[in-house]
């Protein structure tokens, strides 16, 4: 009889110790019997049914989901990597564990898939000046399409936002091609406006024509001197003949705006 009411004791034991289930601050527990959801478990103590009972806990913290870098493409088909980081909640259990087969997976596919989208809506000056602008945008789109899951994106911030190598390159050589441009435009027009001084001076005098053609031979033969120290080997020579034209015509007229000048100012 001893033996009987032991083992009654240790059942009863056992049963009310497999019933209690304690869930811990920032966890939910979902109870299934015998495969159907049941109900929620919420932090503290909870007693379920052992044997028929399964409980599964999803914790309700704060998480990160650091996305890899991404290769997309702007508006002006300009290549970028993109490295974004999401911060996310789960608000909704049963909806989180139901709704969807693997959450991380399908939150890092529609992260990727809205980052891809919003940055090809753009141009590269607008990516990289607009990147609170992105953030924005993602968090609208991801929060909203998240709802069905029980989840509640906090926020996106993209990381980092920059032109492949081979783009950063080619940008590169861009800038010193437009800067070389800019300063030999800046070089014919000292050169211009120094000889139309020659001209001015020389107005009157025999064999002006013929000094005026020299000087502009000397400019033209430093100026290729300087271009020939340059580093780069593709250098384009601008033929002497028309430039002499060139600067011959802006001299003329310059000369032809004296002459009437002068006429004006005689009586």
């Amino acid at each position: 009889m001893e033996a009987l009411i032991a083992a009654l004791t240790l059942v009863v034991v056992g049963y009310v110790a497999g019933s209690v289930k304690i869930i811990n601050e920032g966890n939910e527990g979902i109870v299934e019997r015998l495969g159907q959801y049941r109900r929620s478990l919420k932090p503290g103590l909870n007693f379920v049914i052992p044997v028929f009972d399964t409980v599964l806990v999803e914790t309700t913290r704060e998480q990160i989901l650091d996305i890899d870098p991404q290769q997309t493409i702007t508006r002006d088909n300009v290549p970028l990597t993109v490295d974004a980081v999401m911060f996310w909640k789960i608000l909704d259990v049963p909806k989180a564990y139901y709704g969807v087969e693997d959450l991380e997976s399908a939150l890092t596919n529609l992260v990727v898939t809205a980052l891809r989208g919003e940055v090809g809506q753009m141009d590269l000056r607008e990516t990289v000046s607009g990147r609170n602008k992105i953030n924005q945008a993602l968090l609208h789109q991801l929060d909203e399409a998240t709802e069905s899951w029980g989840v509640k994106i906090m926020r996106v911030e993209v990381q980092e936002l920059a032109p492949s190598k081979t783009m950063l390159e080619s940008l590169e050589l861009e800038r010193g091609a437009e800067s070389k441009r800019k300063a030999a435009m800046s070089e014919t027009e000292s050169m211009v406006e120094s000889i139309q001084r020659i001209s001015r001076a020389l107005q009157g005098q025999p064999n002006s024509q013929v000094v005026l053609q020299y000087l502009i031979a000397q400019k033209y033969v430093d100026a290729n001197l300087k271009l020939s120290e340059s580093d780069n080997s593709k250098i384009i020579f601008m033929d002497p003949k028309a430039l002499t034209e060139t600067i011959g015509e802006l001299i003329s007229a310059d000369q032809t705006e004296l002459g009437n000048n002068g006429n004006g100012n005689n009586p």
